[in-house]
């Protein structure tokens, strides 16, 4: 027992039973290619398994954000671990790239093994989504950088894909058309403003909200970012896509156009799929202009794909076949910038 070291606020043994306790959520992340376990200096992953001629490594880094801010609030810890793997594998996915490898960092205030069991776990349910390992991570506790109930969440993704597979936008050409494909809500971009929408109005976060179908604000603002890995990969395999997006923050307006190439341009119609009721509300809480909405929110378009007409149909009957909700939303142009026809 290291009595000087939690006497300054880091207690070790909650740190070892946050190890024996997140194993088993671990384990079940196991696939293909995973080497070793929980405990080591590093996460490995036998790349040679799979079978690639040619692997790209396609990685990326997020958090969650202030999203956390009502995860503290709704003391409700169990979905937050599935947003920040689904920040993370969604990003590398808009390269084609498969997800293969996970790690997390969770920085705390005070060390709740059990809070922590259950945001890992929420974590090792998104990597089950991804359907990537997750190798690794770290628990740090933080004694005065974080307030005794608060903590922050980050992960960081790894992919893979054959190189003549890559999907990088130089294949998108004027004509083409945007598939939307429907996003489970705010996913985990715009809190910030949606925080001050909230306390603004002096909403609370327990309130039950009759368009919200009588669902507390809270719980539906809480409603986990949609991982799209494996869907896309289905039409990937069996469409050329173009190019694609993931709609974080910035919206429509900072992430759809990433993927075109000089003198082109972008122009899309609202109407063609349907935003959710909470973005409505947001809009009428925050007295948000609604052409400024599509530039904070996803407005309940999570990821975009970029195909030729003739093969949009069969991507939405892909999509259609797990689950998902997906739009022909707008087309390429030759006229460069982005124009939304709003209804």
């Amino acid at each position: 027992m290291a009595n000087s070291y939690e006497q300054a606020g880091v207690n070790l043994e909650a740190g070892y039973e946050v190890v024996r306790r997140i194993k088993q959520h671990v384990a079940s992340t196991a696939r293909k290619g995973a080497m070793g376990g929980i405990g080591a200096f590093g996460g490995m992953f036998d790349l040679s398994s799979l079978g690639y001629k040619e692997p790209v490594l396609v990685s990326s880094t997020d958090g969650v954000g202030t999203k956390l801010k009502i995860a503290f609030t709704m003391d409700k810890h169990d979905t937050v671990g599935i947003d920040v793997v689904a920040m993370c594998v969604n990003d590398v996915l808009a390269h084609g790239a498969e997800p293969i490898v996970f790690l997390d960092y969770v920085a705390l205030g005070h060390n709740v093994p059990e809070k922590v069991e259950r945001i890992v776990a929420g974590v090792a349910e998104g990597c089950r989504q991804a359907g990537c390992v997750l190798v690794g991570g770290e628990t740090a506790e933080m004694p005065g950088m974080y307030g005794q109930d608060e903590y922050d969440l980050a992960g960081a993704a790894t992919g893979v894909v054959e190189k003549s597979k890559l999907i990088d936008g130089s294949k998108v050409k004027v004509g083409d058309i945007l598939v939307g494909i429907a996003s489970s809500g705010v996913h985990s971009n715009g809190f910030s403003l949606v925080r001050k929408i909230v306390s603004d109005g002096r909403h609370h976060y327990s309130d039950r909200v009759p368009e919200l179908d009588g669902r507390k604000l809270g719980d539906v603002l809480l409603t986990p970012t949609k991982i799209y890995v494996k869907q896309v990969l289905d039409v990937v395999s069996h469409c050329d896509v173009h190019g694609m997006a993931h709609i974080t923050g910035g919206g429509f307006d900072e992430n759809i156009p990433r993927f075109l190439q000089e003198g082109q341009g972008l122009e899309i119609d609202e109407g063609t799929w349907e935003i959710p009721v909470i973005f409505n509300l947001l809009e009428k809480w925050g007295g948000v202009p609604h052409r400024e909405m599509f530039n904070i929110f996803n407005m309940g378009v999570g990821m975009v794909l970029v195909l030729d007409p003739s093969e949009v149909q069969q991507a939405i009957d892909i999509l259609a076949s797990h689950g998902e909700k997906a739009f022909a939303i707008g087309k390429v142009t030759d006229v460069p910038g982005m124009y939304i026809n709003l209804k």
